[in-house]
């Protein structure tokens, strides 16, 4: 993937040197075990851990941007999440602009380990999240080596795809997707909401790879796609599942199977059309 020319995001807030120090640590391997057991049995991977109070009945006290630097200059993953970033800026604005609406960047947050935001405490057990309450992405970049060395995931453009997704789930928030009281959201399991919703940031982060190649001019080398849908995979619910515990439980389904993963960042990707990636509707998903 090549990126080297690209600009850079003004959005990026680095709290890695902020002073704040989380009361746990943990490693790659508690990370893996974490996320493994949670996605495996619809648990939040915070909670698995005890480090996440819930988080629907009160709102954490975050830091503001003051308390985050611009990332240094010479630290490359920073400035390939940075350049990602500043593409799906360009790509989702000019997106908004043609339905006749604004965008709204979101905030990237680089934290180390977990950091207090308007959603609870995060932590990097959970992997990179996106919180609605702040319009803010949060993102451990030890995750990119937990994908290559615990998922089975490499390769830059697995890690594009990570913030692509994220970044879809802030489009969703701004369409009112997230918020939407209708189209089966008690529902849950195999075809439930979460799950729809999920799948449908797959296809969004499809949809932004498309667009962004054709309209600023980076592109994909061979092998970025398979990295892309090989992530998609490795963090399917079923093969979580399936590592995690040897059984499948489709009722317990939160982000849709490694096949329903891939389908819909194909699908958003081959068409780059927003309008292919309504989940909601969709009669088989």
């Amino acid at each position: 993937m090549e990126m080297d020319d690209q600009e850079e995001s003004q959005n990026v807030v680095d709290v890695r040197r902020s002073g704040f120090r989380p009361a746990h640590g943990v490693g790659l391997g508690g990370l893996a075990v974490a996320l493994i057991v949670g996605w495996a049995f619809g648990i939040n991977p915070l909670k698995v851990l005890g480090l996440l109070s819930d988080t629907t009945s009160s709102i954490q006290s975050a830091p503001g941007d003051s308390a985050g630097t611009a990332p240094p200059a010479d630290d490359a993953q920073a400035k390939f999440v940075s350049q990602i970033l500043r593409s799906t800026e360009v790509v989702w604005a000019h997106t908004f602009e043609q339905m006749g609406r604004s965008y709204e960047d979101p905030k990237l947050v680089l934290f180390r380990d977990s950091y207090p935001t308007a959603c609870g405490m995060g932590d990097a057990a959970a992997g990179p999240f996106y919180c609605p309450r702040d319009h803010r992405v949060y993102l451990d970049l030890t995750f990119f080596d937990l994908m290559t060395q615990q998922l089975g995931a490499p390769g830059q453009f697995a890690h594009a795809y990570v913030v692509g997704h994220e970044v879809g789930h802030h489009v969703q928030n701004l369409l009112g997707i997230l918020g939407d009281e209708s189209g089966g959201r008690n529902e849950t399991g195999a075809t439930g909401h979460s799950v729809r919703v999920e799948l449908q940031a797959d296809c969004l982060a499809g949809v932004w790879a498309n667009r962004s190649q054709q309209e600023q001019g980076w592109r994909l080398e061979q092998g970025d796609i398979e990295s892309a849908l090989n992530a998609a995979s490795q963090i399917g619910d079923d093969t979580l599942q399936r590592r995690g515990q040897g059984t499948v439980v489709p009722e317990s389904f939160t982000h849709g199977t490694s096949a329903q993963r891939v389908s819909w960042f194909k699908r958003g990707f081959q068409s780059g059309q927003l309008d292919n990636c309504d989940t909601f509707h969709a009669g088989q998903l």
